[in-house]
């Protein structure tokens, strides 16, 4: 090969890979007409993050405008071509706070920052192993598992972030219990369900308690082992899941409210019903629960509905219309703030294509749409 033929041929190399690169980068955003337009009320749409497969690089991000009853699949590379890795791996988390739209990217140990009716990107604030984000006065709070990702007896104790909303600048820190999960906030006390996985089978049992104000752990109350999801009702009473230990230990369902006297929070029921996850709406609170078992190697899949103020199960399943039977693998579940309409994500295989669901507050299918690999969590856009 003459020099003259050596350096075409690199070039077009060098153009072939460009063009590959391009090509890469700006994945078209896919478009489809659900036509479950609603323009009334405060609520413009809605962000369902698609958490991916581990190690394959796939969260993406879809959006429903009620506006135009257009569903937009994966739109943020569109958005943002200059993005190389996209939004990363493993979309743990989503939230919205003020103009912001912050999405939990776990093992790229990173939070996203777009603005939230754009979709462009702000910039990402670093995080290590992040899971879940709450915010609080003018700061967003990110619990950490600290440690990498990695099954480990001697994995350390995991942390909360706090972050600044406008320079997304990490302010302060504080150690909590094992593998922290959700969060939620009363009377200037954070709770922090602790889960303890990476330590199998010596799981944590404990909820945090951090005081906002010096931002200190100041106790930690044994609730059940393997917390996770942690929510807040209007009463201020906080529900708490364990996923048990996947053998003799079945998952559990925890309330925790204050007694007279006491500044803080103490477990005051167990509410006997496995729970995955689960969305509080008015009065009620609508869950699902897909249990695995190690001993059968299959899931156990349920739904319900409890409610708040009595903590009594009121129904054993809130989709009555029988098309529960097309879900395999319930994985998220969200409650419109202002209709009342109940979502629920199919994660089907973990591999492939979701299925996001839509049922109205009777329990009936409304809709449904293809979704990206694995969607799991939703945040709601007003106008």
């Amino acid at each position: 090969m003459t020099t003259k033929q050596f350096i075409l041929y690199f070039f077009t190399l060098l153009i072939g890979a460009t063009s590959c690169r391009e090509d890469e980068l700006v994945v078209p955003t896919e478009y489809e007409i659900l036509g479950d337009e609603r323009r009334d009320g405060d609520i413009r749409g809605f962000y369902l993050v698609n958490e991916g497969n581990m190690g394959s690089n796939k969260c993406t991000l879809d959006y429903y405008d009620y506006y135009t009853g257009l569903y937009s699949r994966n739109f943020y590379a569109e958005k943002n071509p200059n993005v190389i890795k996209e939004l990363g791996d493993v979309g743990n988390d989503i939230g919205i706070y003020g103009s912001k739209l912050y999405v939990v990217v776990n093992c790229s140990h990173k939070v996203e920052v777009l603005d939230a009716h754009s979709g462009i990107r702000l910039g990402q604030v670093d995080i290590p192993n992040c899971r879940y984000v709450r915010f609080h006065r003018g700061k967003a709070y990110v619990s950490s598992y600290v440690g990498p990702v990695l099954i480990d007896p001697d994995a350390p104790k995991g942390a909360v972030y706090e972050v600044d909303t406008l320079s997304l600048a990490v302010t302060r820190k504080v150690s909590v219990g094992y593998q922290p999960e959700e969060m939620e906030i009363v009377d200037d006390y954070m709770y922090v369900a602790n889960s303890g996985g990476y330590r199998a089978p010596e799981y944590d049992n404990t909820v945090s308690i951090i005081q906002m104000i010096d931002f200190k752990q100041v106790r930690q109350i044994p609730v059940g082992i393997n917390l996770h999801r942690l929510k807040k009702d209007k009463y201020n009473k906080l529900w708490v899941t364990s996923r048990g230990d996947y053998q003799m230990r079945p998952s559990r369902l925890y309330v925790m409210q204050k007694k007279p006297g006491f500044n803080q929070m103490e477990v005051t029921d167990t509410i006997p019903v496995a729970c995955s996850d689960m969305a509080i709406h008015g009065d009620k609170m609508y869950y699902y629960a897909t249990e695995w078992n190690n001993y059968t190697a299959s899931n156990s899949i349920s739904y319900g509905v409890i409610d708040v103020r009595t903590k009594e199960i009121i129904s054993e399943n809130f989709i009555t219309d029988g098309t529960e039977k097309e879900i395999s693998i319930p994985y998220g579940i969200a409650v419109h703030p202002e209709t009342g309409d109940i979502f629920v994500t199919d994660a089907k295989n973990y591999v492939s294509s979701g299925t996001l669901y839509c049922f109205s507050p009777e329990g009936r299918k409304k809709w449904s749409v293809r979704t990206g690999d694995i969607p799991a969590h939703i945040t709601f856009l007003k106008k």
